[in-house]
């Protein structure tokens, strides 16, 4: 079974979205983190959840 490890990014109404894009795009290429689920709150808040895959090395016998 595939194991992930999460972040959760959170942005102000007060952020653009290039600047938002930007971040994602970062955590992307620089960490390996993937898009999981965005969701856009009533004050204008965004909080993004992302995701990479956890490599286990298998234990030398």
């Amino acid at each position: 079974m595939v194991e992930y490890e999460y972040r959760v990014v959170s942005f102000t109404r007060a952020d653009s979205r290039s600047d938002i894009r930007r971040a994602l795009t970062e955590h992307a290429e620089y960490g390996h983190w993937e898009l999981h689920r965005t969701r856009i709150y009533l004050g204008g808040q965004q909080r993004t959840w992302l995701r990479r895959k956890i490599i286990r090395a298998p234990r030398p016998l």
